[in-house]
């Protein structure tokens, strides 16, 4: 039976904003209440889509969450209409309405953490939410990122749900950000990669210093429990705490990896060479070949990687073994990046090809094409059980781009955050957007 690795990617919402909220993200910080462009962060992350689904990939799309979040406003005491929470969030604590108004559902590699039939003790694709935790304006993500993914994957038959886990810092889970799988074949057992930040109750492993660690060690081990995945299956790796101080947030920021392949940073990772050997031990026992492309710092530093995201990048298997490096546009601004990129594709290594995408919109805000997608590996039977309306197909892509041009605007600053007519707006567009992917009722609005 045939497998795939299938990327769904998150549709960037209305109110696609710089609000400077994600500490530790230099240019989420740096870029900090600049106008933003929701139109073209749509369209941008649709073309992305779309030539993927055009090159032979399987794509699909993650719808975003409906902002602002009225009900998260309510819990923090402010009271009366829709409009009334609203006025009353800019006019005390405008803070709180940036962040209820945050679009960050768009980086759904922090959506959850994805473990396929192959690995799984029941022999089902397994999802949990991430409770994104670290940060106010995601914590409040993972109930509608639950009802979503439930939406997309409901055949209990071939795909299990688990809740976030406790909302807690000794739990911080960013999702598949700090998760990779390798394996020989998508649809084959193989070694999940969890890597983290720091231990919440051992002091023996260091945390860095200036920026928070946001995956903890625990958390990681709590989801491979939930999914049911053997010893023999999993590595844990600590992030070198370093360069969490140079504003790597997540692991995606830092390494990717696909098939049998790492592709990672030479100061990515505290004990490299232990975590190579267990890697390359644990694949060969599932028949798999377990090789590393190192970029070593002096070619590429960290803040070069971190700058360009280089290693935000997707790796993506071709048919005929080797792989297409999926980089955003400043990779080729930065010209040790770029140098380093043609010397990586005219060695004759696994990487061959690099193709560069416009991203700028999610890139000023801290994310880059890794951010954007979700990766699910799925047999044909399960591929067939997803809800065939969230799959990309050049009518769905129609569709989308069109309900983009019709609702969204094309500038967004702070000020425009406190109008309670972008929440009608946003209300629309989605009720619109469930039709269309065919999810039913997902957002709090239809619900209650």
């Amino acid at each position: 039976m045939k497998s795939y690795e299938v990327n769904f990617d998150g549709l960037v919402g209305p109110t696609h904003n710089y609000g400077g909220l994600s500490y530790g993200n230099v240019a989420s910080q740096s870029n900090s209440q600049q106008s933003s462009n929701p139109k073209e962060a749509a369209l941008q992350g649709l073309a992305k889509m779309k030539a993927l689904m055009d090159m032979g990939f399987q794509q699909g799309v993650l719808a975003p969450q409906e902002r602002p979040d009225v009900a998260a406003l309510r819990r923090l005491g402010f009271s009366g209409t829709d409009a009334q929470v609203i006025e009353r969030a800019a006019k005390e604590a405008m803070p709180l309405l940036v962040a209820s108004c945050s679009a960050s559902s768009m980086w759904v590699a922090n959506a959850a953490t994805v473990s396929p039939s192959a690995d799984t003790a029941d022999g089902r694709v397994h999802f949990t939410a991430a409770n994104l935790n670290c940060k106010y304006h995601r914590s409040i993500e993972h109930p509608t990122t639950s009802r979503v993914l439930g939406a997309m994957f409901a055949n209990q038959q071939h795909f299990a749900h688990h809740a976030a886990l406790p909302a807690v810092a000794q739990f911080g889970d960013e999702g598949a950000a700090n998760h990779t799988r390798f394996c020989r074949e998508y649809g084959e057992a193989g070694v999940e990669f969890f890597v983290f930040g720091r231990s919440a109750f051992d002091n023996r492993f260091p945390a860095p210093q200036k920026y928070p660690a946001r995956q903890t060690l625990e958390a990681s081990q709590a989801v491979a429990r939930l999914h049911g995945l053997r010893d023999e299956g999993v590595v844990y790796a600590q992030q070198n705490p370093n360069v969490i101080d140079q504003g790597v947030f997540h692991n995606d920021v830092i390494a990717v990896g696909n098939g049998e392949v790492l592709f990672y940073h030479e100061d990515a990772f505290l004990e490299t060479d232990k975590m190579l050997a267990e890697l390359q031990g644990k694949l060969a026992k599932v028949g798999g070949n377990f090789q590393s492309v190192c970029v070593p710092r002096s070619a590429v530093s960290v803040d070069d990687a971190v700058r360009s995201y280089l290693f935000n990048s997707q790796l993506l298997s071709r048919p005929d073994g080797s792989m297409l490096l999926i980089v955003p546009q400043e990779c080729q601004a930065n010209e040790r990046v770029w140098a380093y990129l043609q010397s990586l594709t005219s060695s004759g290594g696994m990487i061959r090809e690099v193709k560069v995408f416009d991203l700028k919109q999610s890139m000023q805000n801290g994310g880059g094409p890794a951010c954007l997608r979700l990766r699910v590996a799925l047999n044909e039977t399960e591929l067939a059980a997803v809800n065939p309306g969230v799959i990309m197909t050049a009518p769905l892509y129609g569709s989308l781009t069109a309900w983009v041009e019709k609702h969204y605007r094309d500038c967004l600053s702070e000020t425009d955050l406190a109008d309670p007519q972008l929440l009608l707006e946003c209300r629309t567009a989605l009720d619109e957007l469930t039709q269309i992917l065919k999810l039913g009722a997902v957002y709090p609005f239809q619900i209650n």
